[in-house]
């Protein structure tokens, strides 16, 4: 089995699974509420943008350089967003955890701490990282609230990293998890993840 092999994790609430495109019609939903593409320092895709993203993400994974989920409200059924293991790295065992969006109504209800504790328990547990990492746009105060929560610390800002469709620069904070973090994140996790209240 390699890294990004097609694979399917699961909790009660949330499961997460190879993003398809049968997923379209609950992700237009689900970026529409919100209007999250209008988020300048974030990639989520506006709602006729949906079905190019899913092809570009699964082009990504054909060339095994990307693997996209789609994340699934188990309650519902319904796809709520994406997230993706992605810039592999299995020779220094490391694997970024990112391209990450979720429908504003389920914002800061605990799903995407689940989505984390379940891929984190994967990338340590099973893919043996001593690393994972996290990206995100200096601008974007809610995601790096978000991955501060989870126990990942800032290794640093790679100012003028990336050029955005916009023609602005981006300065991308670089977070990260190491491998002896790992059994006191993943027990703030799995406390954080059974509360039944907005976190």
């Amino acid at each position: 089995m390699t890294w990004l092999d097609p694979i399917t994790l699961s909790s009660s609430r949330v499961c997460l699974e190879l993003l398809d495109q049968r997923h379209h019609d609950d992700l237009v939903e689900a970026t529409n509420d919100g209007e999250l593409w209008k988020l300048w320092y974030t990639s989520a895709p506006g709602p006729n943008d949906v079905a190019a993203e899913i092809e570009r993400r699964l082009e990504l994974y054909r060339q095994q350089s990307m693997l996209p989920f789609a994340i699934i409200e188990q309650a519902s059924g319904k796809a709520v967003g994406m997230t993706t293991f992605m810039n592999a790295n299995a020779a220094n065992r490391r694997v970024e955890i990112g391209s990450t969006w979720l429908r504003k109504s389920v914002q800061r209800t605990g799903t995407n701490t689940r989505c984390k504790l379940l891929m984190l328990t994967h990338a340590f547990e099973t893919m043996d990282c001593i690393a994972v990492e996290f990206c995100t746009h200096f601008f974007n105060r809610q995601s790096r609230s978000g991955i501060e929560r989870l126990g990942a610390k800032l290794d640093g800002i790679l100012r003028s990293h990336q050029i955005l469709a916009d023609g602005t620069l981006r300065d991308t904070c670089v977070y990260s998890i190491i491998a002896s973090e790992w059994p006191a994140v993943k027990a703030h996790l799995t406390f954080q993840a059974a509360q039944p209240h907005r976190i």
